[in-house]
C-alpha cells in the first residue's frame, strides 16, 4: 500500500492511494492510523471520501511524530567524501515535528545561513511500539518507507562538533509523499536508488542497498536506547554528491528547485524561497 497524509478544507486526513485517487482512512493523520494495532487491514478495507491525487496538498506523512531520529554517515561514498572513517555505529541526532514540510511545500531559507544544504534520504516509519528489538521484532515494527530531505544549515552544523543546532531549523525537512509498506519494495531491507536533482542538475544518486546499517538493524540499535512509538521517523542516511563536500561548495539559493526521490517511493519537490 501507499499512505499519505494530505491536507484538505477539513483539516489533516490519512488517504490510501488507489490508482488516481486518495481514499479517506477515517483516521486525521497516518500516525493516528498507525496507533491502531490492526492498522494494515483497517487501511486496505477503508473506503471513505476520494479526493484526485492531482492537485493533492500533501501534509508531512506523519504531521506529529514523538520522535525523529536520524542517522549520519550510513553511505561507504558519503563518509570518505567528509574525510571520515567508516564507523563502528550508528550516529544519531533528533530532529521534532516543527522541522517537518510536505512534499511539495516550499522551503524558506533561513537569511541566518549562506550554507543551505540538501540531503536525500530513505525514512523508516515505524507501526508499532518496540523496545529492545530484536530482529524479527524489529522488522515487524516497520510500517514502511518513505523519501525525506534532510536539509542542513551547515554553517550552524559545524559551530560545534554536535550537529544538532544545523538540523533542526523549523519548516525545513520536507517528507513524503507517501509511506510505502515494506512488501511493495522488496521487503523491509529494500536496494531503491535514491537521487537528488537541483535545477534538474543531478547531484546525489546511489543505492539505499548500499546503507552501512540497514533499517532493520536501525530499528534494533535506537530501540535499545528508547522506545519506538507507532509513527516516528528514522532518516537513515544521505550518500555522497552533498554541496558542502563539493570544491567549491555549492548551496542551494531561492529560486531554485530540489527534488529529492527514491525508486517506488516518489520524490519531494521543493521551491527554495527567501526567508
Amino acid at each position: 500500500m501507499k499512505l499519505a497524509t494530505i491536507r484538505t478544507a477539513d483539516g489533516t486526513r490519512a488517504v490510501r492511494l488507489d490508482g488516481e485517487t486518495l481514499v479517506d482512512l477515517g483516521y486525521a493523520d497516518l500516525g493516528e492510523l498507525f496507533a491502531e494495532a490492526d492498522w494494515q487491514a483497517k487501511a486496505a478495507a477503508a473506503s471513505g471520501t476520494t479526493h484526485p491525487v492531482e492537485g493533492a496538498d500533501f501534509a508531512p506523512v506523519v504531521p506529529n511524530p514523538s520522535k525523529v531520529i536520524c542517522v549520519g554517515h550510513n553511505y561507504t561514498n558519503h563518509i570518505k567524501e567528509m574525510g571520515r572513517e567508516l564507523p563502528n555505529y550508528p550516529t544519531l541526532f533528533p530532529k521534532f515535528a516543527e522541522t517537518l514540510l510536505g512534499a511539495g511545500d516550499d522551503i524558506v531559507k533561513p537569511a541566518e545561513t549562506e550554507a543551505f544544504d540538501w540531503e536525500v534520504e530513505l525514512a523508516v516509519v515505524i507501526g508499532k511500539a518496540v523496545r529492545r528489538a530484536d530482529e524479527q521484532q524489529a522488522a515487524d515494527a516497520i510500517a514502511g518507507f518513505t523519501v525525506m530531505n534532510d536539509i542542513s544549515v551547515r554553517d550552524w552544523q559545524f559551530r560545534t562538533i554536535e550537529w544538532t543546532q544545523g538540523k533542526i531549523w523549523e519548516a525545513s525537512t520536507p517528507v513524503g509523499p507517501y509511506v510505502v509498506t515494506p512488501d511493495e519494495v522488496g521487503g523491509v531491507r529494500p536496494a531503491l536508488e535514491v537521487k537528488t536533482t537541483v535545477d534538474g542538475q543531478v547531484m546525489q544518486q546511489d543505492d539505499t542497498g548500499t546503507l552501512l546499517f540497514d533499517p532493520v538493524f536501525l530499528v534494533q540499535y535506537i530501540s535499545t536506547v528508547i522506545t519506538l512509538q507507532p509513527g516516528d521517523i528514522i532518516a537513515t542516511g544521505t550518500p555522497a554528491g552533498v554541496g558542502n563536500a563539493r570544491d567549491p561548495k555549492v548551496f542551494l539559493l531561492p529560486g531554485q528547485t530540489v527534488v529529492t526521490e527514491i525508486a517506488g517511493l516518489g520524490a519531494c519537490t521543493n521551491k527554495v524561497v527567501e526567508g
